[in-house]
């Protein structure tokens, strides 16, 4: 009984530490470009969220994004979208397909927000990857947080506004 209460103890105390170092609340992926690709095409598919509110499948986008878009989100991200309070909660997950004028998929774009990840940058990890799932970009992808830090007002999101 004491070896098995041990083992609970540590098996306890090594999954904190993961979540503590990841940033992540159970559930969710840890802050790695393997992990958070895994986490939306194999144990959470992304195709079955919800469409950031008001956009449908292939709305027109702009570069470096891609021509046409597809944005998927989270529950907590599309409740703070739609609610217009003004940021996303951590552990929200916002996917965006790029694709070109012919309707070919180009990239996946992904914003995952993770608490104490980039507190400078709101706390955003990025990841870009190819239609066939390599990894282009992860982390603190500098291009990403350059462009999208012009909306740091806006939690650094393009889409829309999330204030009211």
């Amino acid at each position: 009984m004491k070896g098995r209460l041990l083992l609970s103890a540590t098996i306890l105390v090594i999954f904190l530490l993961t979540v503590i170092a990841g940033g992540c609340a159970p559930g969710t992926p840890v802050a790695d470009g393997t992990a958070l690709y895994n986490h939306i095409t194999k144990e959470n598919e992304y195709k079955k969220w919800k469409m950031w509110p008001g956009k449908q499948a292939l709305y027109p986008g702009t570069e470096p994004h891609g021509a046409l878009l597809t944005t998927y989100v989270t529950d907590g991200a599309f409740s703070a979208i739609d609610g217009k309070k003004g940021s996303i909660p951590n552990g929200s997950i916002i996917v965006k397909e790029n694709y070109m004028p012919d309707k070919t998929l180009a990239a996946v774009t992904v914003m995952y927000k993770v608490k104490g990840y980039d507190s400078a940058n709101n706390d955003w990890f990025w990841l870009k990857y190819a239609p066939n799932g390599a990894i282009d970009a992860q982390g603190k992808v500098g291009d990403c947080i350059a462009c999208h830090g012009k909306r740091r007002d806006n939690d650094f999101i393009f889409t829309g506004s999330l204030k009211p």
